[in-house]
């Protein structure tokens, strides 16, 4: 588990940790190391989670799709990102989505009711690590809010503004690559493909932007 301690210092779990007391903080909660194939189901939608993980390796959708089959992809999971804490507090609800490989991917999952109950030997880093999984719990909820926003737009080419702009923002720069490729992006704005491709194509005309694929560009 050595090797993964670097990555777990970039983490939001262990922010504020040295190598050493993450080192001793992964063998008081038995993590656990688990690989998976590019379009693998980590969760299936309906599943009781214990655990909460950190993505090592690779990319990850959590996504959600309905009786007939359409797609919703909720969030993107990144290396390095925290995902499952919500649900696999004490006494949550199943998932209501699936979570998917969107490439070979590696995770290290640690048992919730483990990081929420302090140590025999009381480790002095314990209460940092519950501490940063609120910290996460809370930043989760931002960017749910951000999501939200950009649903509660009523036209394509307002969810593509408040979603764009926001990726600006984030970057700081007016070009940018997002994490989606355009069936991705229309799922994640639940609209129509087709309809968002067209749209994107008169917001380009219209002198608003350029793209690429997944890069983009804005333009005053």
């Amino acid at each position: 588990m050595n090797h993964f301690i670097p990555i777990l210092k970039q983490t939001r779990l262990f922010t504020g940790m040295d190598e050493e007391p993450i080192e001793d903080m992964v063998s008081c909660l038995n993590a656990n190391f688990h690989k998976y194939r590019k379009n693998e189901y980590v969760y299936h939608s309906g599943t009781h989670i214990h655990s909460v993980s950190i993505l090592t390796k690779g990319s990850l959708f959590i996504q959600k799709d309905d009786y007939w089959g359409n797609r919703s992809i909720l969030q993107d999971i990144t290396e390095g990102e925290i995902f499952g804490e919500a649900y696999a507090m004490p006494g949550s609800e199943p998932l209501i989505y699936d979570v998917v490989a969107r490439e070979d991917s590696s995770i290290l999952s640690f048992s919730m009711s483990r990081l929420l109950t302090t140590c025999p030997n009381a480790c002095m880093f314990h209460t940092q690590i519950i501490q940063n999984l609120v910290c996460s719990l809370s930043a989760r909820n931002r960017t749910l809010t951000q999501k939200i926003d950009y649903m509660a737009q009523r036209s394509i080419r307002e969810k593509l503004i408040a979603y764009l702009s926001a990726q600006s923002k984030k970057s700081g720069k007016s070009a940018f690559d997002i994490p989606f490729n355009r069936q991705q992006l229309a799922d994640f704005l639940c609209v129509d493909r087709s309809a968002m491709s067209h749209e994107l194509s008169k917001m380009r005309d219209d002198g608003m932007l350029s793209f690429y694929r997944n890069h983009f560009e804005l333009i005053h």
